[in-house]
C-alpha cells in the first residue's frame, strides 16, 4: 500500500506534525480537522470540510475520533505519491490502482479526504451518508468524498481508483 494513503499508525497531535505547503502529512501521523494552519486542511473544499467537522463532532459523542491522514495535496505532492507507487509496485498500471495522477486526483482539488484510524473509517462508512460523505473506493476504506446529499444514499464504492 502507498504509505501516504494508509491511515494506520499511531495517532499524533497537531504539534507533532510538521506544517508543509504541499499538504503532506508524514507517514503514520495524522492531524485534527481543526488544524486550519495545515495546507491539507486549509485548502480543502469548504463544503467537504464543513461536512467532515459535523461528522467528527457526532463521532466524538459516540467515542470515536476522526483524524485526517491526508487531505488537500498539491499536484507536485500527488505526482511524488504516484512516482513512489510506481517504484513500489514496479508497474504504472498497478500503481494507478492506488494513486491517481494529479490531473485525476480529488485530493488535488480539495474534494477528498483520508480518515483514520480504522474505527473512525468504520464509523464514517456507517454514518457518513447522514452528512453527504461516502467511501469513494472499495479498496480504500479511508477515502471519503461528498457523493450524496446529507441524508441521501451513497453510491456503491468504485472498484479501483
Amino acid at each position: 500500500m502507498v504509505t501516504a494513503c494508509t491511515p494506520a499508525g499511531p495517532q499524533s497531535t497537531t504539534a507533532q506534525v510538521r506544517v508543509t505547503d504541499d499538504g503532506s502529512i508524514p507517514k503514520n501521523e495524522s492531524i485534527s480537522l481543526d488544524d486550519d494552519k495545515h495546507a491539507a486542511i486549509a485548502n480543502l473544499d469548504q463544503e467537504l470540510l464543513t461536512a467532515m467537522r459535523k461528522a467528527a463532532a457526532d463521532a466524538k459523542l459516540a467515542g470515536v475520533e476522526l483524524r485526517v491522514t491526508s487531505g488537500w495535496r498539491s499536484a507536485e505532492h500527488q505526482q511524488r505519491l504516484l512516482d513512489e507507487a510506481v517504484e513500489l509496485y514496479r508497474s504504472e498500471e498497478e500503481a494507478r490502482r492506488w494513486v491517481h495522477p494529479p490531473e485525476k486526483s480529488a485530493h488535488v482539488t480539495g474534494k477528498a479526504i483520508d480518515i483514520g484510524p480504522t474505527n473512525a473509517d468504520d464509523w464514517l462508512i456507517q454514518h457518513g451518508a447522514d452528512y453527504g460523505l461516502c467511501q469513494a473506493y472499495a479498496n480504500e476504506m479511508w477515502h471519503f468524498e461528498l457523493l450524496t446529499t446529507p441524508g441521501g444514499q451513497c453510491p456503491q464504492p468504485r472498484s479501483t481508483t
